[in-house]
């Protein structure tokens, strides 16, 4: 056993849903006060209807960076993002879980050096991804073309891996993704040494 408590990273294209699952899960399970779902650091304006992540300048994010400040952290759609050392570590010694939304270019970086890490990948039809993000509005065409074509670059599977298909109702894949989480953090971790 490794000590740790699971650093649970969730991945997906744009438009699977991802933060809609994480909120209706953190609402149920953060309380339980075994599981903390990290806040992300990143270099663009909190706005009242996107995500309430942490904001911080580029300059302010790349001296952090190079300061180890980050558990994880990577650049996409022209910003970068980050997930904190701390309190992501205390947390982890102290058994609560910690659930991140991650890119899919981490996931190698965070196997080597967080482990136990499980991985849940939240995913949808092409079809569905199109709609969604034309839903969203919030985007021209050719980006939310370009974030489809993205959809299949990085293929995650393997052990600790969960996959959910969010293809159903909202309370649905909200159900889905406190099972995967409350499957994911219960697994009987074993050193790899």
């Amino acid at each position: 056993m490794t000590g740790l408590a699971p650093l649970i990273l969730v991945v997906g294209p744009s438009g699977a849903g991802k933060d809609t699952l994480l909120e209706g899960a953190a609402r149920e399970l953060e309380p339980t006060g075994n599981f903390s779902f990290a806040k992300r650091v990143i270099t663009r304006p909190v706005t009242p209807e996107g995500e309430q992540h942490i904001e911080m300048s580029t300059d302010e994010f790349n001296q952090k960076e190079a300061e180890g400040y980050f558990l994880l952290s990577w650049r996409a759609h022209g910003y970068c993002y980050g997930i904190l050392a701390e309190p992501t570590e205390t947390l982890r010694t102290r058994g609560c879980a910690v659930v991140a939304s991650v890119s899919r270019t981490v996931i190698d970086d965070a196997k080597s050096r967080h482990q136990p890490v499980h991985v849940i990948v939240v995913t949808a039809p092409k079809t569905i991804l199109a709609r969604r993000l034309a839903d969203r509005g919030r985007e021209p065409e050719a980006d939310v073309l370009a974030r489809l074509e993205r959809s299949d670059a990085i293929d995650v599977c393997g052990q600790n891996v969960t996959i959910i298909e969010n293809i159903s109702d909202v309370k649905s894949g909200i159900r889905q993704m406190i099972s995967a989480l409350e499957a994911a953090s219960s697994f009987e971790w074993k050193s790899t040494d």
